[in-house]
């Protein structure tokens, strides 16, 4: 089965470039609400990707012969399961934090998602208010 798994750096290198944007601060225009909800749809995509993608990477490093190896010998040198398991922790950090980082990234995403929804919707009903206001006024104007 060929899982196309994304290497770590081109993980790491995709996330900068999507933090990037996700750190841009959006106006309340629905315009640009709405074309950035389309951007962070790609996002929410690409980064559950990554973060499955992450994930692997990691269990790969906490399952390989080394690990294996230093969990045998810590234990015969009759260390505690929590002494081992920070051990193992600790050399796969890398991993770890891109896994937390497609985490954060793919929430802010969802989120940011939701403020352009809310924007969106507020146009909407702003301007069915106007449009009632103008009815009203063309009404009143005609009698």
């Amino acid at each position: 089965m060929n899982l196309n798994i994304t290497p770590k750096d081109r993980i790491f290198s995709e996330l900068t470039d999507i933090d990037g944007f996700l750190n841009i601060t959006m106006s309340e225009n629905p315009e640009e609400a709405l074309q950035r909800g389309n951007d962070l749809t790609a996002y929410i995509a690409r980064t559950g990707k990554l973060l499955a993608d992450a994930k692997y990477h990691l269990n790969e490093s906490k399952n390989s012969e080394v690990m294996e190896t230093l969990r045998e010998t810590a234990k015969n040198a009759k260390a505690t399961a929590k002494a081992v398991n920070a051990l193992v922790d600790s050399i796969c950090r890398e991993e770890q934090y891109l896994v937390d980082w497609c985490e954060r990234a793919n929430r802010a995403a969802t989120h940011q998602l939701s403020w352009c929804v809310t924007v969106i919707s507020k146009a909407k009903e702003e301007m069915k208010m106007a449009g009632f206001n103008n009815n009203n006024v063309k009404r009143n104007f005609n009698e």
